[in-house]
């Protein structure tokens, strides 16, 4: 009843299930990989953040580039500040507002921007305490410039004059007329009537679109290899269905799917 498996016919089919099922569960496992490491990520970022808070602050230049390593470390810099923006549409802690941001002019010629802190409300300039004037030394926890539509940042334009809706050198260089760094701090104590900014974990660390993505992954490879059993199991008892009609006369042979063709 079971000759049919021999056939060239079956050799294939089963032959391609040998192949489709580990395939899949290895690629099921490695995205499942993806998604474990993004969460152990996860939380080394979010330790990093919070271990950056009790160490000593360095100076900014040995901090620079800034990436997943030093995202989050506390830098100070010297430097007297000069013009101000608005980030509108942040919130802290449920409630809508916006950041103070105001760009240092360090000794090397170079703008750094500084949240100074973050106020409830619309943003609107006439609230904003002036900078402090004359040199001054600010320490606060460095961030990576950020990128307009990705971790809740937007990508608004048209924007009135003296706001930004991203912080990031190529956001705020068509708005002063000297260079940005391609990071920024936020100040571990804000200025006087605004809330600190708390920093955050580094880009692509998070539980973020990603890493979900690539749990959906892992449940659609496995649920392939299922789907890739239960389609050999259905036509194999389609096959011994039909052989055992053909056994007892109820399928005329020519009907038979292993009939081999007669010479003429």
């Amino acid at each position: 009843m079971y000759r049919f498996l021999l056939t060239p016919r079956w050799w294939g089919i089963n032959v391609f299930v040998l192949l489709a099922i580990p395939f899949c569960i290895f690629m099921g496992s490695w995205q499942l990989s993806r998604f474990e490491s993004r969460v152990e990520a996860h939380r080394s970022a979010d330790k990093q953040v919070e271990d950056a808070r009790t160490e000593p602050a360095r100076p900014l230049a040995a901090l620079l580039p800034v990436d997943q390593s030093t995202s989050g470390k506390r830098a100070t810099v010297s430097g007297r500040y000069a013009k101000q923006l608005l980030v509108p549409g942040r919130q802290l802690d449920g409630k809508d507002g916006f950041y103070v941001l105001t760009l240092l002019r360090t000794g090397s010629g170079q703008a750094l921007p500084v949240v100074r802190g973050w106020l409830p409300g619309r943003a609107d300039a006439a609230e904003v305490p002036a900078p402090p004037a004359g040199e001054v030394t600010v320490t606060g926890a460095l961030q990576a410039s950020e990128t307009p539509g990705d971790n809740g940042v937007s990508n608004q334009g048209g924007l009135p004059s003296g706001q930004t809706a991203a912080i990031s050198a190529a956001s705020l260089v068509n708005l002063v007329p000297y260079r940005v760094y391609d990071a920024w701090i936020t100040l571990d104590k804000a200025d006087s009537g605004m809330t600190p900014v708390p920093a955050t974990a580094p880009d692509n660390s998070g539980l973020d679109l990603k890493a979900f993505q690539n749990l959906g992954y892992t449940g659609e490879w496995f649920v392939f290899a299922g789907f890739t059993v239960f389609m050999w199991f259905r036509l194999l008892r389609r096959e011994v269905e039909f052989a055992r009609d053909a056994a007892l006369g109820l399928v005329p042979d020519e009907e038979s799917p292993d009939r081999q063709p007669t010479a003429v």
